[in-house]
């Protein structure tokens, strides 16, 4: 049995390359060895999202805090909140972030994922309905 915990762990600030907006994440890689499983504790402030990007794996969020806006190439956006659970599949195109009103955080838990970056998320694709 591994137990991971973020208490204790370094914060880092989100990359600005790859993030709008600010927030924080905590590391917690290692977490299973076969298939490798990391997991991320991703803290988000209103209004701030992920740049598009895809994992070659399969990706879980689980909502922890606040309203978790998420959007998958060719869908509209929504939003989920506390409790949800966003399966995303292998290679699906996708951003993810907080609703403009309110900070969220979720637990990303990337299966054998390496993840792909692309442009930014506009701000008339954030706020699309």
């Amino acid at each position: 049995m591994r137990v991971a915990e973020p208490t204790g762990r370094p914060t880092e600030p989100l990359d600005p390359g790859t993030f709008t907006g600010t927030g924080t994440l905590v590391r917690m890689a290692g977490l299973v060895d076969v298939p490798k499983v990391n997991a991320y504790l991703v803290g988000f402030a209103p209004g701030t999202r992920t740049d598009w990007h895809s994992h070659s794996g399969l990706q879980l969020l689980v909502v922890t805090e606040g309203r978790c806006r998420v959007q998958l190439e060719g869908e509209p956006p929504r939003e989920v909140g506390v409790g949800a659970v966003i399966a995303i599949e292998p290679g699906e195109r996708h951003w993810h972030g907080a609703s403009a009103d309110a900070p969220m955080t979720h637990l990303a838990l990337n299966v054998d994922a390496a993840t792909t970056w692309f442009e930014k998320v506009t701000d008339a694709e954030y706020a699309a309905d």
